[in-house]
């Protein structure tokens, strides 16, 4: 009965997409088999990265973000082999794409004990990371597709999440866009923090400041003026 229902769950995984490999069915079965989720429901994004989707956990939802296999490891490797915490890291794929999930991880984790609204990371295994579901029924729109009804008060505390990013967890998103940004009830969440750099990363203050820059135009289509140079002025002061 155990290897049924275990065929069966498998079945359900390959029906979602062609990219799930053996490794990575495994990956997801074991967190299912953990309790991270009970079962995967239907991708919220299909990247060249990573693939989404929403699982059930009981009554609530839960996001499973699955980095693909075929994903380009050697951009991965070079985020991170200047990065201190990440020395001695080995140049094989796979010890690449895990390595990257987890910083992920720690990351997203690092950020939400600053108080940064991000979704909060449940558990990681392998190429395979578990965390909060942002949305009510549906998933939060990201803010590209979803404008928020008033871009200055929303755009301010973009930046004050970003500054909080900075101060406490000593962390640059080093990839902020309208498309790592969610639109949840008026107010901004922070997703995608695996490409963040911690503050000791060489030009890990360029990176915030290509970052605000493009935010800084993003909202300028909106209405709203900000000089960009002058808020990262604001986010790095102490």
């Amino acid at each position: 009965m155990a290897e049924q229902k275990e065929d069966t769950q498998r079945e359900r995984f390959k029906a979602f997409s062609h990219v799930f490999d053996e490794g990575t069915l495994r990956a997801i079965h074991k967190e299912s088999s953990i309790g991270s989720f009970e079962a995967l429901q239907s991708p919220i994004k299909i990247g060249k990265e990573a693939n989404v989707f929403t699982a059930v956990k009981g009554d609530e939802l839960r996001c499973v973000k699955v980095y693909r296999i075929a994903a380009n490891f050697k951009k991965m490797y070079e985020y991170m082999a200047s990065d201190p915490r990440y020395t001695g890291l080995k140049r094989n794929k796979m010890s690449i794409i895990y390595t990257w999930a987890i910083k992920e991880y720690r990351n997203l984790l690092r950020a939400r004990e600053a108080g940064v609204k991000v979704p909060k990371p449940i558990h990681v295994f392998k190429n395979v990371l578990v965390m909060e579901f942002i949305g009510n029924k549906e998933p939060a729109p990201q803010l590209n597709n979803s404008s928020p009804s008033n871009p200055e008060k929303f755009c301010e505390t973009l930046i004050s999440n970003v500054r909080t990013l900075y101060q406490k967890a000593k962390l640059v998103h080093a990839d902020l866009s309208a498309f790592n940004i969610l639109n949840h009830n008026e107010r901004p969440v922070i997703i995608d923090l695996s490409h963040a750099v911690d503050l000791r990363y060489p030009n890990a203050n360029q990176m915030l400041e290509r970052d605000i820059r493009i935010m800084c135009e993003y909202f300028k289509k909106m209405g709203v003026k900000k000089d960009y140079k002058e808020e990262v002025e604001r986010i790095i002061a102490k």
